[in-house]
């Protein structure tokens, strides 16, 4: 068969998916079942790749899957347990007094708060309760969503405690075939995994310092009664603060302690630094803005659902300090299992589901790490909340009710998705002598774009993440081709797939499922053509930034990697 019409019909997949959800807008429910049916069918013909390996690569599809629910049952449930302890109650009311000024808020509550829901329970959360409470606080629901999603770009790479890095891009790599590349050039996996998430890190927060001042120019250029851009630019010097004072322990989180910590971290720093200095007054802008009074409004600002602050008079329901406790102690889990070796040991070898060599396949193999999983440690935070916060057990089957819902909804459209992906990944084992789907996707792009494909990587992320809704799923589904056409023009890997995952993460500011969701706690269904209007606006700037970060570290940086070949070689 043709090179090009190979490499065509390996695109098909991904191709058809975004036309499905797109162009014909059905459900992911019922489209990726079909794209599941037509990427075996491929695989099958095409490839000629044996019934057994598409089976075997479904079956360890479905075995990442269940890491992915077991981690977004642990964020959801911890959420939701929250709520019903009455512990999200105090803590949003905690946000009420600090300043009058709605750019200050902005900073505050859905930057630096909704970075840490982000970092604590993902898969669109942050837009989902940020935006409750922008309109509680007395913003208008359009300008609340809008600032939600926003939320949705630096702190998403390492949402629900990394799960798009741990599960989305580690899944997403054929992880035997590098790991033996990684040793025959004296590496390792791990060495590679940690160069990813700094660099993940790194790009992310060179971008980020800005994205609390963008949220404020945002606002008072389509909120504000007088449209203005400078009125917004006006609270620079307290938005580069709050920017600094997220991105500066989020960067070394991301460096140093690994994945899962980076959002968490960032966040609570954050909170720490900005707080106080805001009460303080330091950096504060000269004058207060607010909104023209809320009868003034467009009724296209308005959403149909009243949502008000308890009445902060009122006794609240436990102390601020009990209320967030849940949260430093899932840290505290968090960083203990990751750093201290015996702790890693107990967690990594314990409730440990796992089938190496499937269905008899060499290198398929899957397995779910229930303790060490963010999942596990996020039910034994939940446990120890249900005692510490005294909690009654009709409060709890509430939450875990509602967690187990939220799941059903989540879990179909992976059952198909993620065994898809693990098919492209595993179809360079085949009959016909052809590499993987993936590679040959690369090789088309490769030899249609050359070297200033780097610029793109992190669009082809925002890409993924817009036709799936998931940052995760982006990587699952780019990763590998990320990878291999990195190789076949001749820069670093790591970078490529950082800027996949970046990309991703930006992505989920313009994807239609997040906005969906943000969108029904204020009232505003069916509006969601005008919020992605809006979005695309921030979206398209960290894009630039991501492209142009890509070109100067493997152009002008000249950063590699362990699996860097010299030239002569790898031609």
């Amino acid at each position: 068969m043709n090179q090009t019409l190979l490499s065509l019909l390996a695109f098909a997949p991904l191709v058809l998916a975004a036309v499905l959800l797109v162009g014909f807008n059905w459900p992911a429910k019922r489209a990726m079942p079909v794209v599941f049916g037509v990427t075996a069918l491929i695989a099958l013909t095409a490839w000629d790749m044996s019934m057994n390996r598409v089976l075997a690569s479904s079956l360890q599809g479905l075995i990442l899957t269940g890491s992915i629910l077991w981690i977004i049952f642990g964020a959801i449930l911890l959420l939701n347990t929250l709520k019903h302890s009455g512990a999200i109650t105090s803590i949003r009311s905690g946000f009420a007094g600090i300043s009058p000024d709605r750019r200050v808020q902005v900073i505050i509550v859905a930057w630096l708060f909704g970075c840490f829901i982000e970092g604590a329970s993902g898969f669109g959360t942050p837009a989902a309760v940020a935006a409750p409470l922008l309109v509680a606080l007395g913003f208008p629901a359009l300008g609340a969503v809008m600032l939600g999603m926003m939320v949705q770009s630096t702190p998403v790479s390492f949402g629900a405690v990394g799960t798009p890095i741990v599960v989305g891009v580690a899944g997403g790599l054929d992880r035997a075939g590098i790991t033996d590349s990684l040793i025959a050039n004296g590496s390792n996996w791990d060495t590679f995994y940690r160069l990813i998430t700094s660099e993940v890190a790194l790009t992310h927060a060179i971008i980020g310092i800005l994205m609390p001042l963008f949220m404020c120019v945002m606002l008072t250029r389509y909120f504000g009664r007088n449209k203005s851009w400078t009125e917004g630019l006006a609270v620079a010097p307290f938005a580069v603060f709050a920017g600094l004072a997220f991105v500066i322990p989020y960067a070394a989180a991301g460096v140093f302690l690994g994945p899962e910590f980076p959002s968490m971290i960032g966040a609570l720093v954050g909170l720490v630094i900005v707080v106080p200095a805001a009460k303080a007054g330091f950096l504060m802008p000269k004058t207060t803005w607010d909104f023209a009074p809320a009868k003034d409004w467009p009724v296209a600002w308005m959403g149909s659902i009243e949502i008000k602050l308890d009445n902060l008079s009122e006794k609240l329901p436990m102390s601020i300090g009990l209320a967030w406790l849940p949260y430093v102690l899932l840290a505290a889990l968090l960083v203990l299992s990751r750093v201290n070796a015996d702790v890693k040991a107990f967690f990594m070898n314990n409730l440990v589901l796992g089938w190496s060599n499937i269905m008899g396949e060499t290198g398929v193999s899957g397995s779910i790490e229930f303790l060490y999983l963010p999942g596990g440690i996020m039910v034994l935070v939940v446990l120890a909340t249900f005692a510490l916060q005294k909690m009654t057990a009709g409060k709890m089957v509430a939450a875990i009710s509602e967690s187990s819902r939220t799941l059903l909804g989540a879990g179909f459209v992976l059952i198909f998705t993620i065994p898809m992906v693990r098919i492209l990944i595993n179809s360079g084992v085949n009959m016909a002598d052809l590499p993987s789907m993936p590679r040959a996707m690369a090789e088309l792009v490769a030899s249609s774009v050359g070297s200033v494909y780097p610029f793109f990587a992190a669009s082809v992320g925002a890409l993924g993440a817009f036709i799936a809704g998931s940052n995760t799923v982006s990587n699952l589904m780019m990763a590998q081709f990320q990878f291999d056409t990195a190789h076949l023009i001749g820069v670093s890997s790591a970078m490529l797939i950082a800027s996949q995952a970046v990309g991703a993460a930006a992505g989920n500011m313009i994807a239609i499922h997040n906005i969906v969701a943000a969108s029904a706690t204020v009232g505003l269904l069916g509006r969601e053509g005008e919020i992605l209007r809006l979005t695309i606006i921030p979206t398209i700037y960290y894009l630039i930034m991501a492209g142009l970060i890509a070109m100067i570290s493997v152009y002008v940086l000249g950063i590699s990697d362990p699996l860097m070949l010299p030239a002569v070689l790898r031609n």
